[in-house]
């Protein structure tokens, strides 16, 4: 039916622009009690904008522009955050919330994502997809960062409640973030009673990850689980091949307490691997995110985007340390430079 009467609109638009707006916000008010009124309504307002001048179009932008709550109370408490004042960022985003509406909300139409780059948009393509007509959130919105940062609050102050709600919703818009799945695992880490639900979650982000922080992070999780499991020698495996990724104090820590215990902690990568795949966990960054990532760089380098692809070639070799790759990156550098 939606589709029905999308179309019948569209045929009777005609070459005056000010007609086909008169008669577009006609269609706005037939349809304003029908069943699927917020999905019409979307969809007469993209093709009202087709109508603007380009002068109209400018000044909409403008206006968009400048309005940016989002953007306002993000840049007010991020000073906050940092200097680790988290209570009274807390305190200012509780206010902002009681009367913040979403401006992007999921429809029986469409569907709303917010990714960071074009790999995170493969990445979602292939593992998950959409069941309904994808809309891009715009940059000047960053409501997936509202979620996010509200619910990192909320964790502070133990009200698992509300992080989990919130965390939830930044997932929503971005079904891939390795990041907001981590700090969701970190819930069911507090949870002892779910501590499957850490696992499970550990290794979506890990299937995930394209930054080598994030995945020892994984590698950590997945070691504090077999701690919990009281399987030491896997989780002796997993805290020593997190340090490929990131040297981390805390990895040490725990390796010292396994070795405490009268456990081999010290182990060699060969080791570390062979008993990482007996549980049947992905070893080092998952072969889809390395594959994207050489397509993307060299995409955008044959495009002449220079700063895309130096962009993608140093993700690339953040996660191989790959020679060919550095020299691509130092290429670029130079000729971007002058």
């Amino acid at each position: 039916m939606y589709e029905e009467i999308i179309k019948e609109i569209k045929l009777n638009l005609g070459e005056n622009k000010d007609l086909n707006r008169k008669y577009l916000a006609s269609q706005m008010e037939k349809y304003k009690d029908h069943p699927y009124n917020v999905e019409i309504t979307k969809e007469i307002s993209r093709m009202m904008w087709d109508c603007l001048t380009d002068e109209e179009k400018r000044q909409y932008i403008e206006i968009s522009e400048n309005d940016t709550p989002i953007i306002d109370i993000l840049e007010e408490i991020f000073p906050m955050i940092e200097n680790g004042k988290y209570a009274d960022a807390l305190e200012k985003l509780d206010e902002f919330m009681k009367t913040f509406r979403p401006p992007f909300e999921d429809d029986a139409v469409n569907e709303y994502h917010y990714f960071t780059n074009q790999l995170e948009e493969d990445i979602f393509n292939k593992y998950i997809g959409a069941e309904k007509e994808i809309r891009h959130i715009p940059q000047n919105q960053p409501l997936l960062d509202l979620y996010y940062v509200y619910g990192f609050l909320l964790l502070e102050t133990k009200d698992l409640k509300n992080t989990e709600k919130y965390l939830k919703k930044a997932l929503k818009l971005n079904p891939v973030s390795s990041r907001i799945l981590l700090e969701l695992s970190d819930i069911y880490k507090i949870k002892a009673p779910r501590f499957n639900k850490f696992f499970i979650y550990t290794t979506q982000a890990l299937e995930y990850a394209y930054y080598p922080q994030d995945i020892a992070r994984c590698y950590r999780n997945l070691g504090q689980f077999y701690m919990e499991e009281m399987n030491f020698e896997i989780a002796a495996a997993l805290y020593n091949y997190s340090m490929k990724y990131e040297l981390n104090p805390l990895a040490y820590t725990k390796l010292q307490h396994i070795q405490s215990k009268g456990i081999k902690a010290e182990l060699s990568l060969e080791e570390c691997i062979n008993l990482i795949e007996s549980k049947k966990i992905q070893i080092g960054p998952n072969p889809f995110i390395l594959e994207r990532l050489n397509a993307l760089s060299d995409r955008y380098d044959k495009k002449q985007d220079l700063n895309s692809a130096l962009y993608f070639y140093e993700l690339q070799y953040d996660l191989t340390l790959d020679e060919k790759v550095l020299e691509k990156i130092k290429d670029l550098q130079r000729i971007i430079k002058h």
